[in-house]
């Protein structure tokens, strides 16, 4: 077990992405759980899905923000490819932590639009990371994805695996950053730690994950295809784990030490967060269906087989994602455990409020 050498009482923290659905959620969990803590978010508000749900988050915090006294919130409507202002944002606030979520998410997109993935996941990372140059903090924290294991044969995937055959420009992108950020610890003695998460889902998530681009589907109804013929299997990860996970990594910067040469040992670490527990893709629409029955998004007598439809893989996939979370478990025990069906059910809750369904 480590234990935690920052402390976020009294400090400021940059979340970038804050809009997103992991950032959201992780704003407003700093906001109940860190005293006096002044956090400044940054997203470009883009609409590579419904903007009306990123506002929906903002406004969330914002209530939040209001009703918690000792902490502050400050919103920058800015993109991160932007170096003059994330250089300005640090040169003012001397971030005691920075948490970049803001990436442009999907492998499927990836394929279609590469040059948004270049702008947002490369030359804005390398903006924040000349920025913790400039402006060293305590703990650079950054998303990283399960999609850098590509076509890994070996599961479940550790963090000790090689990652060296991405399947996607998405893929590539975030070993990229992993690569850049271990290149800056080292240069410049930079505690850094890389988040590789797994298949988030949950209230309020990204309409273009297939939990939620099924639900709007099956409402409509219309026809769901289902990859692989039904057979890919997904380490699906709620939300409140994933940030769980990330809150506990914030407060822990790997250590600053000198080798035999007098140079910095890289202050870098990685980690999975994941559920540990694979479930296939015809098992999770099954759940998910039944949820949808059950919160009254779809009717009692809603028949799911008939709006499905067995399809082969899509370029960019892979069969099967699965994470090792030993390392999680041993440095702060935690292990994330939502049960699929109880994550569902929260997410078809929130869906029948959201769009408020008869």
């Amino acid at each position: 077990m480590l234990t935690p050498n920052v402390d976020l009482s009294g400090k400021t923290v940059l979340v970038t992405g804050a809009a997103g659905f992991i950032g959201s959620n992780l704003v407003m969990r700093l906001l109940k759980t860190a005293k006096n803590i002044k956090i400044v978010g940054v997203d470009n508000m883009n609409d590579y899905y419904d903007v009306s749900i990123k506002e929906y988050r903002l406004k969330k915090i914002e209530e939040l923000a209001a009703a918690t006294e000792d902490s502050e919130w400050t919103f920058v409507r800015g993109n991160i490819a932007d170096r003059d202002l994330v250089e300005a944002l640090f040169a003012k606030y001397r971030f005691a932590v920075a948490v970049n979520l803001a990436a442009q998410a999907g492998v499927r997109y990836s394929i279609t639009n590469p040059d948004v993935y270049i702008e947002s996941n490369i030359i804005g990372f390398y903006n924040i990371l000349e920025a913790c140059r400039s402006y060293p903090p305590e703990h650079l924290v950054y998303a990283s994805s399960s999609s850098v294991y590509g076509s890994n044969k070996k599961i479940p995937y550790s963090t000790d695996d090689k990652v060296d055959n991405p399947v996607s420009l998405y893929a590539a992108t975030k070993k990229s950053n992993e690569l850049m950020a271990h290149a800056y610890s080292k240069l410049y003695n930079i505690p850094s730690t890389a988040l590789r998460f797994f298949t988030v889902y949950g209230p309020a998530g990204r309409p273009d994950m297939a939990y939620f681009s099924f639900t709007n589907k099956l409402r409509r109804g219309e026809t769901i295809d289902i990859f692989n013929y039904g057979n890919c299997k997904r380490d699906f990860t709620f939300v409140d784990d994933i940030i769980t996970g990330v809150a506990l990594v914030m407060q822990n910067a790997p250590e600053k030490k000198c080798g035999e040469d007098g140079l910095p040992i890289p202050p870098y670490r990685v980690y999975n967060i994941g559920n540990n527990s694979p479930e296939s893709l015809s098992d999770f629409v099954t759940t998910l269906g039944e949820e949808l029955i059950r919160a009254g998004v779809l009717s009692a007598d809603f028949n799911l087989s008939e709006h499905m439809r067995l399809v082969p893989m899509q370029p960019g996939d892979v069969p099967e994602t699965y994470a090792d979370t030993s390392a999680l478990e041993e440095d702060f025990g935690f292990k994330p455990a939502t049960p699929l069906r109880d994550g569902l059910r929260t997410f078809a809750e929130w869906y029948k409020e959201f769009y408020k369904e008869d």
